[in-house]
Parts: structure tokens; C-alpha cells; sequence
């Protein structure tokens, strides 16, 4: 399944009301490690169609960011029925991406 772009007016329904798991990229243009890990997270994407993957783009959505506290990008959430059930900040392998998910 493709990346979904997750913005403040979606968020509800794609996020919290989404009955799969969902991964929640909060990244930016200008993050060099952002840049690192996104093949690695458009892979999970591909890979995995039992999840749903979404990007945040801190700059374009500042609400979103705020209202999960999130100070250092990338940060990476993982959501499962509407709620945050782990998370992690910085650059990861894939293997830490999946284990976040459960897999």
C-alpha cells in the first residue's frame, strides 16, 4: 500500500479510526536523516499491506506535531485502534521499524 499523506483534517479517520495498525512518519524537507529513512518506511509500506502508512510533514502540519510533542524528527508512531502504542525518534533500521509494528 502506498504513503499516505496524514494532515490535521484526515488525521481522525485515517489515524485514529483506521482498523489496521498504522505507522505515522512525522518528518520534514530539511531532515537529512528524515531523507535517510524514508525508502526504509515506503518499503514497510510495500511490504506490509495488513498496516497503513502515513507521513506527517512537521512544517505543513505544526498542530499535529504539537499535539504529540514531537521535538525531534524523524519521529516515528505507531497507532493501533486510535490509539499510540510505541513511537521512536531518530534514525532506525528496518528491523526496529518492524519490531515497533509488532512484526
Amino acid at each position: 500500500m502506498a504513503e499516505l499523506t496524514i494532515t490535521n483534517a484526515n488525521f481522525e479517520e485515517e489515524v485514529l479510526k483506521s482498523d489496521k495498525p498504522v505507522l505515522v512518519d512525522f518528518w520534514a524537507e530539511w531532515c537529512g536523516p528524515c531523507r535517510m529513512v524514508a525508502p526504509v518506511v515506503a518499503e514497510i509500506a510495500e511490504e506490509n499491506p495488513d498496516i497503513k502508512v502515513g507521513k506527517v510533514n512537521v512544517d505543513d502540519e505544526p498542530e499535529l506535531a504539537a499535539k504529540f510533542g514531537i521535538m525531534s524528527i524523524p519521529s516515528l508512531l505507531v497507532f493501533k485502534d486510535g490509539q499510540l502504542v510505541n513511537q521512536t525518534v531518530g534514525l532506525q533500521p528496518k528491523e526496529n521499524l518492524l519490531r515497533l509494528l509488532g512484526k
